[in-house]
């Protein structure tokens, strides 16, 4: 099979640390485009957040395969020559510095995109590059908190972060998105734009339902857990032998079925407190005892039989140890400096087409390599 890589010949150059620019870099080198990684002398600091994957950082060696590493010190005059160089062969220029950063070397993107029209640049920033929250630091968890991601997970009283660094990643798929709308835009007038992302902004858009009801309702969703807050029954409930069996009803056919061929008429599909998802809802505690008490007469395997049987939406509420193990999780290998790893396979696929993930970089892999191809233009 041919290679997939739609943006062969395509040129990033990335001044990027930590999470969210560095996954939008990497999934334009999934997709074949050739990045550069400016990187500080010490490194992205991202390297140095753990040691878990053969002595390498678990955020690093995921969102950093398939680029090229070159220590520049953007500060020095041959740092920014180097830097402009690279630039000036680039389709695409990523970065995700403090605000303010490029602005004092002369290389914000304003510049940069008088300079070569034809340029995709995209900054990427906490709150936005003006007004009183541009100087905040933000980090995923800060950002979470702002954005009242926070205030509606959890559990009753007790508030949680996400399990994952979701304002980051959010922020990375929204960039890689934006850029490819601008070499589709670019295709066609011949013209780079600006993108201007902020995290603050990606996570806004991601937390209309609850923004909505807070908006139009009066209030914010309740912190139910692992329980949905607006649908009922939906979460997880214990067979006998342990194991936790998550179900969902999205409509009144599935809650028809569940309480007569699940539940054994135990609910009945007329009781009053239950007849639509809002009374559900506003009787969920009943509704999940009676359930409770109708799944712990079962074993794991005979309930899964049951919930097959019926046609209700069911998932196991796995530990991460089971997910590592899941048969239905495709692993590609990576090539790193401390040897193979396995990661996810890309979610989308390409019938007729492989992708490759060419190496994560050691830190300054590409110096010397990068410099003699420039050296003639500085």
């Amino acid at each position: 099979m041919k290679r997939y890589e739609p943006l062969k010949g395509i040129t990033v150059v990335a001044i990027e640390q930590a999470l969210s620019a560095p996954l939008a870099s990497c999934r334009l080198a999934d997709a074949g485009a050739r990045v550069i990684k400016v990187e500080r002398e010490s490194g992205d600091f991202a390297r140095d957040y753990d040691e878990v994957v053969k002595g390498q950082s678990t955020y690093f060696v995921w969102a950093n395969r398939g680029k090229e590493s070159v220590r520049i010190n953007i500060k020095s005059e041959d740092g920014q020559k180097l830097l402009c160089k690279l630039i000036s062969r680039a389709d695409v220029f990523i970065q995700n510095l403090a605000p303010g950063s490029l602005r004092k070397l002369d290389l914000h993107s304003e510049k940069l995109r008088e300079t070569f029209p034809s340029l995709i640049t995209c900054d990427i920033s906490g709150y936005g590059e003006d007004g009183e929250h541009a100087s905040m630091k933000a980090y995923d968890n800060l950002v979470q908190a702002e954005t009242g991601l926070i205030d509606v997970t959890g559990d009753g009283e007790i508030r949680a972060k996400t399990g994952i660094s979701i304002a980051d990643i959010s922020t990375g798929i929204q960039a890689y998105a934006a850029i490819l709308e601008a070499v589709i835009n670019r295709k066609e007038t011949g013209e780079g734009v600006a993108i201007k992302l902020s995290m603050f902004d990606s996570m806004a858009d991601w937390m209309m339902v609850p923004w909505l009801h807070q908006k139009y309702g009066g209030s914010a969703p309740p912190r139910t857990g692992v329980h949905h807050a607006a649908i009922a029954p939906y979460g997880p409930f214990k067979t006998s032998d342990g194991r936790e069996v998550m179900i969902g009803i999205q409509n009144e056919r599935e809650w028809r079925d569940f309480c007569n061929k699940v539940m054994g008429g135990e609910i009945s599909d007329e009781d009053e407190r239950f007849s639509s998802n809002s009374l559900r809802v506003e009787n969920s505690n009943i509704l999940k005892q009676l359930i409770r008490n109708r799944f712990e007469r079962f074993t794991h395997t005979e309930l899964l039989t049951l919930l097959k049987d019926a046609r209700i939406a069911y998932a196991n509420l796995n530990t991460m140890e089971q997910f590592a193990n899941h048969p239905r999780l495709r692993l590609v290998p990576v090539e790193t400096e401390a040897g193979e790893v396995l990661i996810a396979d890309l979610p989308a696929r390409v019938e007729g087409f492989k992708r490759v993930f060419r190496p994560v970089p050691a830190l300054g892999e590409h110096d010397q390599m990068i410099r003699k191809e420039f050296e003639n233009e500085l």
